[in-house]
């Protein structure tokens, strides 16, 4: 009898890993950004790095977002930490909110060896999925404690962000 209740405790455990995992992956996808070497952010080279899995050409780092959508507008956050508020580039793009900038690497003064370099820096693109046309040229957007904020009025505010098409 103590055997089956291990193999279903296994089971379960296995399941709810499985289950955590494939969710991580899902929300994830999105919010995983490539960093690529820069003109601002020369990097150390791997022979001054400890780190085994440090590649300066290929760095990614995870930019969280949130999505919010009322009737009158649509709000996007980023968490884009390390930058100044003058180093984005935002722009609509083909029904997404395009974020664009550098984060650069600034050297220690002192003499010594990097133990272990996690953050990403370089150039980063973030293409957000917008639900609903919005006005860009009406947009506004602020920087605050490493969190990129842009609201964008809709085109129809109060009309919902799907289409309806009528069948002939």
């Amino acid at each position: 009898m103590q055997m089956d209740e291990l193999r279903h405790g296994l089971s379960s455990l296995w399941d709810s890993v499985a289950e955590g995992w494939h969710s991580l992956r899902e929300s994830a996808a999105g919010a995983l950004t490539k960093f690529r070497p820069g003109a601002h952010s020369p990097l150390p080279a791997p022979g001054e790095v400890d780190d085994g899995f440090y590649l300066p050409s290929q760095r990614w780092a995870m930019l969280g977002g949130d999505v919010f959508e009322d009737k009158e507008r649509v709000i996007v956050r980023l968490e884009v930490p390390g930058l100044e508020k003058d180093q984005f580039d935002i722009e609509v793009s083909d029904d997404a909110l395009v974020v664009r900038g550098e984060k650069r690497f600034e050297r220690e003064a002192t003499e010594g060896r990097w133990r272990v370099l996690q953050c990403a820096y370089g150039s980063f693109r973030r293409a957000v999925p917008l639900p609903a046309r919005v006005v860009a040229d009406e947009a506004t957007a602020t920087y605050r404690n490493g969190v990129l904020r842009v609201e964008l009025p809709k085109v129809e505010p109060g009309r919902p962000a799907g289409v309806s098409i009528r069948v002939d």
